[in-house]
């Protein structure tokens, strides 16, 4: 079982949760830049959570089925079509043998996931199957999809107990608070503040939490170069090099923040102004250049309260797509 890339959109790769235990080498985690949209996939695909997705960007490809596939989209809309006919995000789809799956323009958000019932077969290295570019390691050839690549698909059980042969899967869907609403307008970003934040002007840290500032199109899945206020120290400091996450908020020289993203290096030694909380991230990883966000600092306590909400979130989606697979009705 196989999908066959006809085209191979602006940027299509292998992602999964991440490579984990190898940063003090210096190997970065990679993974999914939106990985609540990427785990809800795998879940309404009735995959395992840490299951390969295929993480579309901008412009997705287009993809013919040589087989039956019950498939599930999530994330930013891209305009999915099979065979002409606009098909739904967030709820598994049955795609048959033959089909030709395409994308159209941006309606909201910047990245589709797809997973596919079974996963994609495979090999991880360095235990996951998350592409990482720039060191060629992991998914298909350690690169982006290209032109007349085949996918490989592991069997799955699902197509023999799913009843949904004539039409797309209707009876799961991901409820509509659980839906990310990527087209709200100078989004709010929470975060907390970072180990200098004091070493900021009290100007710099006013403009940070009340100013907007507009995504460039020097952004990319290691980081987001982004345009406000300029931010300015109190005085010149020097600072070690030290551990960097996906979210952490450094602040160069010329006073413009990078938010550090999937691909972030592991260590940094920039001022850090903040770190993004985790359920904001799917947000951030969903703006498109020239789309403007403000910052809004919270608590360690509040990013946990968030955290915890959406895990239970999540619990009850994958508990409900288990009771439908197990009564063999999608």
């Amino acid at each position: 079982m196989s999908l066959k890339i006809l085209q191979s959109g602006l940027l299509s790769t292998i992602q999964d949760n991440g490579r984990f235990g190898f940063q003090k080498y210096g190997v970065i985690k990679s993974g999914a830049m939106d990985p609540y949209a990427h785990r809800l996939a795998n879940i309404l695909a009735g995959n395992p959570e840490d299951e390969a997705t295929l993480e579309m960007t901008l412009l997705g490809p287009s993809i013919e089925f040589t087989e039956d596939h019950i498939i599930a989209l999530t994330g930013g809309n891209l305009s999915p079509k099979v065979n002409g006919q606009p098909i739904p995000l967030w709820r598994p789809v049955f795609v048959r043998a033959g089909a030709k799956l395409e994308f159209g323009a941006p309606v909201s958000g910047c990245r589709t996931y797809m997973a596919v019932s079974g996963g994609y077969e495979l090999e991880p290295e360095l235990g996951s199957r998350s592409t990482y570019l720039k060191a060629g390691i992991g998914g298909v050839n350690g690169r982006a999809l290209k032109e007349n690549d085949d996918l490989k698909i592991r069997k799955s059980d699902l197509l023999d107990k799913a009843a949904i042969k004539n039409s797309e899967a209707k009876a799961i869907a991901a409820s509509w608070y659980m839906k990310p609403d990527y087209t709200v307008i100078n989004k709010t970003v929470r975060y907390i503040e970072g180990r200098e934040y004091d070493w900021f002007t009290e100007d710099s840290r006013s403009g940070f939490n009340t100013e907007e500032f507009t995504l460039t199109s020097q952004s990319d899945r290691m980081g987001y170069r982004i345009e406000g206020p300029v931010l300015a120290l109190k005085e010149k400091r020097e600072l070690l090099s030290e551990a960097v996450g996906f979210g952490t908020i450094q602040v160069p020289a010329g006073g413009q923040p990078i938010i550090l993203m999937a691909d972030h290096q592991t260590t940094g030694g920039y001022p850090k102004m903040g770190q993004v909380i985790t359920v904001d991230l799917p947000h951030l990883a969903q703006l498109k250049p020239g789309e403007k966000i403000k910052f809004e600092k919270t608590t360690v306590e509040e990013a946990q309260k968030l955290f915890v909400q959406r895990k239970k979130e999540i619990d009850f989606i994958r508990s409900m797509v288990k009771d439908k697979i197990d009564k063999g009705v999608l």
